[in-house]
């Protein structure tokens, strides 16, 4: 879920509350809102604190990385989280989500626990022990903190990966954005908007986050921001620039019926699988990698309907970092035309060779993720009830089902 924040920051910012935001990387079978940023070409997250607050000064918003200078403890601990099984640990998710918080110089701060099986709190209860201890935090400090527990059983929205999320982030801005995303988007920037006092109430924020979509504002916000950080505006005001991974596969429903679930975290793994995400610490990213979801919870489907669309560069994970601006070994027949030196034919050769070792890692990458699709999607044949997306809300006063 953390694409959201992708949405939420121009929101807020262009409604006049200025949004600091330090984030972090990918964990676990999770995505990080900074390999998002690092997708787009050229945006850059490790900036120093002078530059951190000029960019605030600037923009009303900004987003960037731990850094030396900002929350450094936390961007070691952060790292070695993923390696230690400590991932799910909630002392340690609050302190590595309250450092960074307190860190950006906020006077109020929204939060969005999720849980489900898509989610580190796989568990409600879970789920609201970590929200109470980070709103206890916050108070603690002098911050008013409101946090809502919200639903994370499948994946939200229609995309999984990092380019391809933020291209999805850029529909929502547009406001053709997935009726899911922008339901808990309008939720928690009107809560923002609340708080930074440019709204009496909840509701009323949220009618102001509705504005800033449909005047085109926050687009232009974050068109503005990603260029104050050093990135290509090109692919933001035009994603097909960008265009997709090499390799794409279709999978196929099995049976007719109803989507009865997508389990969140083998839909995480299948991304990871595709090159999305870590294995391991040293790992790179794919940028392009990554799911299209064509079919939700409860969408009627026909035997042989595409359910997903998985995408891969079919790089080796150490290489996987080029790979947004990797192009794949020259075919033979795309050579100069005429006679072949000896070189030119040792060229040829070289490029069919590594052509075919990418096309065996994406066909690998393909039925690793293809596994974990096959254990966590179930078809039935009734339509499922639609569950609520917000389960409460937690706060200095307590918790409030919604």
């Amino acid at each position: 879920g953390d694409k959201l924040s992708l949405i939420l920051a121009p929101i807020v910012a262009a409604a006049g509350v200025p949004v600091p935001m330090i984030s972090g990387r990918g964990l676990g079978h999770t995505g990080g809102t900074l390999d998002k940023l690092e997708s787009i070409p050229g945006f850059q997250v490790d900036v120093s604190l002078d530059r951190y607050r000029e960019i605030l000064r600037r923009q009303q918003m900004v987003m960037v990385g731990q850094t030396e200078e900002i929350a450094p403890a936390d961007k070691r601990l952060y790292a070695l989280r993923d390696v230690t099984a400590t991932v799910e640990c909630i002392p340690l998710i609050a302190a590595s989500i309250m450092s960074k918080k307190l860190a950006e110089g906020i006077d109020a701060l929204v939060l969005d626990v999720k849980t489900g099986s898509g989610a580190f709190m796989t568990s409600l209860d879970d789920a609201k022990t970590l929200a109470h201890t980070l709103v206890q935090i916050g108070e603690s400090f002098g911050k008013r903190t409101i946090a809502y527990i919200t639903r994370m059983d499948e994946p939200l929205g229609r995309t999984i990966g990092n380019w391809l999320e933020v291209e999805e982030s850029i529909d929502c801005l547009r406001g053709d954005g997935p009726e899911d995303v922008m339901e808990i988007s309008h939720l928690l920037a009107g809560t923002m908007i609340f708080l930074g006092g440019k709204a009496a109430s909840v509701e009323e924020g949220m009618a102001v986050s509705q504005e800033m979509i449909q005047s085109g504002r926050a687009f232009e916000k974050w068109v503005d921001l990603v260029q104050e950080q050093g990135g290509d505006i090109g692919v933001i005001r035009e994603p097909a620039r960008m265009g997709q991974a090499p390799y794409a596969r279709e999978v196929l429903a099995q049976e007719s019926g109803f989507v009865a679930s997508v389990d969140g975290y083998s839909l995480g793994m299948a991304s990871l699988e595709l090159g999305a995400g870590r294995m391991a610490k040293e790992d790179r990213i794919d940028m392009l990698a990554g799911i299209r979801i064509h079919k939700k919870v409860g969408d009627a489907v026909e035997k042989g309907e595409p359910l997903f669309t998985l995408y891969t560069s079919g790089a080796e994970r150490k290489l996987a970092a080029d790979a947004t601006n990797h192009a794949l070994p020259a075919r033979p027949s795309d050579r100069q035309g005429g006679a072949a030196s000896a070189s030119t034919r040792k060229e040829m050769e070289t490029d069919r060779q590594r052509a075919e070792e990418y096309e065996q890692r994406a066909e690998e990458y393909f039925q690793k993720a293809e596994a974990w699709i096959g254990r966590g999607v179930n078809i039935g044949s009734a339509r499922p009830e639609r569950k609520t997306s917000v389960f409460m809300r937690v706060d200095a006063e307590g918790e409030s089902e919604f």
